[in-house]
């Protein structure tokens, strides 16, 4: 699945987050701008969710999350990402993360807990917590963790699906979806844990 993501991402790169990165440029945005102005977004399409106004909360908080795509891009056209770009751009991700589930979490309470959603969300947020954790823990000992079956555009993407069923009235929908992240974060924590043990240099014996 994450190699299918990635060769999409690439084609979503090449004909049309490029051309929409150099005219911000022009513009002089910059790509941290664009990260804030996601992260708000997210936000505020956090905030429909909650409300139970699924769909237009799942349409906005998956516009806005694509940010995370263009910011990026913009960076690397620009000639690279300074050390705080990629500092802010991982505690917004943090932030929106938060929101997202935080948002499911209130609603399916407000919905009574249909099909224990709320602890489906939970443990998917930290799970998904963890997930990121790992990978930048493992990178500042000089490990490698970058690899698992559901990174954070997977885990937006099945979040996604599963408010949309539920817009659509399949109550089991999004807890349905949740219940798949849960256990696909759990993989993933324990895959970057394993790849991180894996790629440890051996300390050769005197």
């Amino acid at each position: 699945m994450a190699k299918i993501v990635q060769v999409t991402a690439r084609a979503v790169v090449s004909y049309g987050v490029n051309p929409v990165a150099r005219f911000l440029l022009r513009l002089g945005v910059s790509p941290d701008a664009v990260t804030i102005a996601g992260t708000v977004g997210v936000l505020v399409g956090s905030y429909f969710g909650a409300k139970g106004q699924l769909f237009w909360g799942t349409v906005i908080v998956t516009a806005c999350a694509l940010t995370d795509v263009l910011d990026g891009t913009m960076a690397r056209l620009r000639g690279g990402s300074s050390k705080f770009g990629a500092l802010l751009d991982s505690s917004m991700d943090r932030i929106a993360d938060g929101a997202v589930f935080g948002a499911v979490v209130y609603y399916l309470a407000t919905e009574d807990n249909p099909y224990g959603g709320v602890v489906a969300a939970l443990i998917s947020l930290v799970f998904g917590q963890v997930v990121s954790y790992v990978k930048a823990r493992a990178q500042s000992l000089g490990l490698n963790a970058d690899v698992g079956i559901a990174e954070r555009l997977e885990r937006l993407l099945i979040v996604g699906a599963g408010g949309l069923l539920g817009a659509a009235g399949l109550d089991w929908g999004l807890p349905a979806a949740l219940w798949v992240l849960a256990v696909l974060s759990v993989i993933t924590a324990a895959q970057r844990l394993i790849h991180a043990r894996a790629t440890e240099p051996k300390v050769a014996a005197e």
